[in-house]
């Protein structure tokens, strides 16, 4: 059930990045869950062998890395998802770390 009432949020949260940060666009509530699920399973998948192979220039950078990772796979999902784009690298930043803020919150707040 918690699994759900999270994907339903971070679906709720792409449409309000998609409302205020220009350069990102979702086509309705349908496009962000299947965002939602897609950034989800990227996140799971994708984002850890990355993270794994970019380890000593993330160390190097004290973690800035991450930020540049994350911006780029959420700019993938915008290829991915037919009605979600993504006009930017700068958009991509600015979403990908909305959407990590917003997660880091609900993991945070469901312990």
């Amino acid at each position: 059930m918690m699994l759900i009432l999270r994907w339903l949020i971070n679906a709720i949260v792409l449409l309000g990045i998609a409302y205020y940060v220009p350069g990102i666009s979702v086509n309705g509530f349908y496009t962000a869950l299947i965002t939602a699920l897609i950034l989800g399973l990227i996140n799971a998948v994708i984002r850890p062998i990355i993270i794994f192979f970019t380890l000593p220039f993330n160390i190097l950078t004290l973690g800035l890395l991450t930020f540049i990772i994350n911006a780029l796979l959420f700019w993938f999902a915008a290829f991915i998802v037919k009605g979600f784009d993504v006009a930017g690298f700068w958009p991509a930043f600015l979403g990908a770390l909305v959407m990590s803020i917003v997660s880091w919150i609900m993991g945070w707040s469901t312990k």
